[in-house]
């Protein structure tokens, strides 16, 4: 860009200086005229060459960043996604991305503008020296006061960022929960609640803008200043006869040309130190440690009987308040074992622990005696087939649902698994069958029907561990009944625990382990636990339609 306004003098001064013929013309002006020609189309190629780059470079920045960051956010604890919303963990993964790239451009900006500065300056020299001082003394006092006034507005973008993706995850969840707003006519209400995070990102938002509207009108203040003093200054030296029309011509276009190059450069400065400050509320996602790491040399975990022992377990959620205090327990290999209880006594814990979905505090949890904190999380998981009560089901085809359980398996083994978990005959009904999308999180089915998917995905899987945490609480009784038989050629052979609160899906358990209060109160089969008539005894009895026996003040039993 320097380069043209000192071409155009090199023709200006050629134009003046010619004689009487068009020869003396076309000899003085032939060659600063191929060179402007040139220039141009080198001008062209340039920018054409780095737009090649660009393309080639940030698609696969973009893409290596956002695949990094959701590799590194889903190795992220249980607790971690307790604790987060969706929205704002997506919203943060693609700001990362697009602001990388949008720094790389900026920097390519920066460079080119930055270059052009330098050579702006060398041309000044040999026009006349006080204009490259007067210039470099300008370009640095401006720059300096760029990049300082940005570091505020770094700080501000961060600021905004981390609301706008806040914003993100209130949006996404309240579209997760949309039938209960439906349900509980509360579209108001949401849109008010909603309205209150809007408003604190509009805010911190425009006190961002507000900053860059007072540093862009303070830049072009300068501009006016170092334009209007080399007016001056030019016509001084002109009318004193120290430089010519040519170089009066170089430098008043230069300095047209050449400010707005500094005020691109700024405008870069300042756009990178906003795009630092997006990437930098993204980048806590890659800074927060994760909670459960494999041991640093652990082993892929190998299953033979599938006995699970825990063995001086304590753990608990806050301190000071332990869920498990030095639990020992053992469930043997094959074994089938039911866990009750009332809500919140410990049972759903137990089975986390199993999963090391969270860490104990003290103790140790061995499977076939090796302990699965020394053991790799992903072939700890492959090992166990869970039947979650509320099954998540991925936005994509029942086929594809039903065979994340093994991904290896042909369309043959999924339908069969479909079969035994009596999916298929309401899969044959669906328009697209197999091929049907299930909806966000499995909203277009049933929670029967979501409930057979995660049943027959668990068959797929053939696991020798079977964790059911209510698997048949979402189905009709004649339902039950069929997939029940398939549950018990499911079980038969493998390790299983099972949690219920309908008792009578365990009566036919090899063990039921009775919990209150994080405590294990009683051990023992169905007959054995109704025989002591203690906490199983009661908690049946009320199940069943029974009544229990209480003293009467007399002292004779009555009936309540």
């Amino acid at each position: 860009m320097s380069f043209k306004p000192y071409l155009i003098k090199l023709l200006v001064d050629g134009i003046v200086a010619y004689g009487e013929t068009a020869e003396n013309l076309f000899n003085l002006v032939v060659l600063p005229a191929i060179f402007y020609v040139v220039l141009l189309e080198a001008n062209n190629f340039n920018y054409r060459m780095m737009d090649f780059i660009k393309l080639r470079l940030i698609p696969n920045l973009e893409r290596d960043i956002s695949a990094s960051m959701f590799d590194y956010l889903e190795r992220h604890s249980y607790r971690y996604f307790q604790n987060q919303f969706a929205g704002n963990l997506s919203n943060k993964v693609m700001d990362m991305a697009r602001g990388a790239g949008t720094i790389v451009e900026r920097m390519e900006t920066f460079f080119s503008h930055f270059t052009a500065l330098i050579i702006a300056s060398i041309l000044l020299f040999f026009i006349h020296p006080f204009f490259a001082l007067a210039f470099f003394l300008w370009a640095a006092l401006f720059l300096s006061g760029t990049v300082f006034l940005s570091k505020r507005s770094h700080q501000y973008s961060t600021i905004a960022s981390e609301s706008r993706s806040i914003v993100m995850g209130k949006i996404v969840d309240s579209l997760t929960n949309v039938i209960n707003i439906h349900l509980f006519a509360r579209n108001k209400y949401e849109k008010e609640y909603l309205h209150g995070y809007l408003n604190d990102a509009m805010e911190k938002d425009r006190r961002l803008r507000w900053y860059l509207f007072k540093i862009k009108y303070l830049q072009g203040f300068s501009i006016t200043l170092l334009v209007g003093g080399w007016l001056f200054c030019l016509i001084y030296y002109y009318s004193q006869g120290l430089i010519t029309i040519g170089d009066f011509t170089f430098v008043l276009t230069l300095a047209m040309t050449i400010v707005w190059e500094v005020w691109r450069l700024a405008d870069s400065l300042v756009g990178f130190s906003q795009e630092l400050g997006i990437c930098r509320q993204a980048i806590a996602i890659v800074t927060i440690p994760h909670e459960i790491v494999d041991a640093p040399r652990a082993k892929r975990l190998n299953i033979s009987d599938g006995a699970i022992v825990f063995d001086q377990v304590s753990f608990h959620y806050v301190p000071g308040r332990d869920i498990f205090q030095n639990k020992t327990i053992e469930i043997q290999g094959g074994q089938r074992v039911g866990l009750v209880g009332s809500s919140g006594v410990g049972k759903t814990t137990f089975v986390n622990l199993i999963l090391r979905f969270f860490n104990v505090q003290n103790g140790r949890i061995l499977i076939d005696g090796q302990d699965i904190s020394q053991v790799k999380r992903e072939s700890l998981h492959e090992q166990i087939a869970m039947i979650p009560q509320d099954p998540g089901l991925f936005h994509r085809t029942l086929m594809e649902n039903i065979r994340y359980g093994r991904l290896d398996a042909t369309d043959e083994e999924v339908l069969a698994a479909s079969q035994k978990g009596h999916c298929h005959e309401f899969i044959e009904q669906i328009e697209d069958g197999y091929q049907a999308l299930v909806g966000e999180r499995g909203i277009k089915l049933s929670g029967g029907q979501r409930q057979r998917i995660a049943i027959s995905r668990a068959i797929l899987k053939n696991a020798p561990i079977l964790i059911l945490d209510e698997a048949t609480s979402a189905l009709d009784s004649i339902t039950e009944k069929y997939i029940q038989k398939s549950l018990e050629d499911l079980m038969r052979d493998r390790t299983t625990i099972a949690i219920a609160h309908r008792l009578s899906t365990l009566a036919t358990m090899d063990r039921i382990l009775v919990f209150k209060d994080g405590q294990i109160v009683e051990d023992g089969t169905h007959a054995k636990l109704l025989e002591q008539k203690s906490h199983y005894f009661h908690l049946w009895r009320m199940q069943v339609g029974g009544f229990l026996p209480r003293e009467s003040n007399n002292g004779e039993n009555s009936i309540v």
